[in-house]
C-alpha cells in the first residue's frame, strides 16, 4: 500500500484519486509520518430490483394455504 505525505496529497489530490479509482490500490495519507486517512476506491453496488433481498428472508411454515380465520365485516 502506498503512503503519501498530506502536503503532496493536497497538491496532487485529483490525480491520486483518479489513479486509486483506476488501479484499485489504496493510498494512505500521512501527517508527520502518522497515518491520517486511507483513500480507497468505492465499490459499485448492484442496484437490481430483482433479487436484491436474496438471502434476507426466511420462510417459516406454509405461505400458500389460506389460514383458518374468519374475516368478518361490520355493517351499519
Amino acid at each position: 500500500m502506498k503512503q503519501m505525505p498530506a502536503g503532496l496529497f493536497k497538491a496532487r489530490c485529483l490525480a491520486v484519486m483518479k489513479k486509486v479509482q483506476a488501479t484499485g490500490e489504496p493510498v494512505v495519507v500521512t501527517k508527520r509520518g502518522t497515518p491520517v486517512v486511507k483513500i480507497v476506491p468505492v465499490r459499485k453496488r448492484k442496484d437490481d430490483l430483482f433479487g436484491f433481498m436474496k438471502g434476507k428472508v426466511k420462510v417459516v411454515g406454509d405461505i400458500v394455504t389460506p389460514i383458518a380465520v374468519e374475516w368478518g365485516t361490520e355493517t351499519k
